[in-house]
C-alpha cells in the first residue's frame, strides 16, 4: 500500500537534481567570476607593487561580496530584487573585468548570459521548491 509521501517521491527527485545541477552551474559561473575579477586586479596594473594590492583587494571585495548576498546562506538577506541587482552587478564586474583582459566579445557575452539566466532560474526555483 502507497502512502501519500510515496507518490510525490518520484516526481520531486528530478526536479531536485535539475535544481541541483542548476544551482552546482551557478556556483561554476561565481567562482568563474570571482576568478575574472581577481585576476583582472592583477594584470590591470603594473606588478609588482598596485597590482598585487589591487588583485589581492578586488579578489577581497568579490568574495565579501558573494558572502554576504549571492552564496546560498547568505550573511544580508534582501528580497529578490535586490538580490538580483546585486547579481547582475557582480556578473556585468566580472564581464568588464573579461572584455578588459582581452578576451573576445563572444566569450565574455555568453558567459554574462549564461550566468545572468542561471541568477534568475535557481533562485525562482529554489522559490517554488520552498513553496
Amino acid at each position: 500500500m502507497s502512502t501519500p509521501a510515496d507518490t510525490h517521491a518520484p516526481a520531486t527527485a528530478p526536479h531536485s537534481r535539475a535544481t541541483a545541477a542548476l544551482q552546482l552551474l551557478r556556483a561554476v559561473g561565481h567562482v568563474i567570476a570571482v576568478g575574472c575579477i581577481g585576476l583582472w586586479g592583477f594584470l590591470a596594473w603594473p606588478l609588482p607593487f598596485p597590482g598585487v594590492l589591487t588583485g589581492l583587494g578586488l579578489l577581497a571585495l568579490a568574495i565579501v561580496v558573494w558572502a554576504l548576498f549571492l552564496s546560498p546562506r547568505p550573511v544580508l538577506r534582501t528580497d529578490r530584487f535586490g538580490q538580483a541587482f546585486i547579481e547582475l552587478l557582480f556578473i556585468a564586474a566580472a564581464v568588464a573585468a573579461m572584455l578588459d583582459a582581452g578576451i573576445p566579445w563572444v566569450l565574455a557575452g555568453v558567459f554574462g548570459v549564461a550566468a545572468a539566466v542561471l541568477g534568475y532560474l535557481v533562485p525562482a526555483r529554489l522559490r517554488s521548491a520552498a513553496a
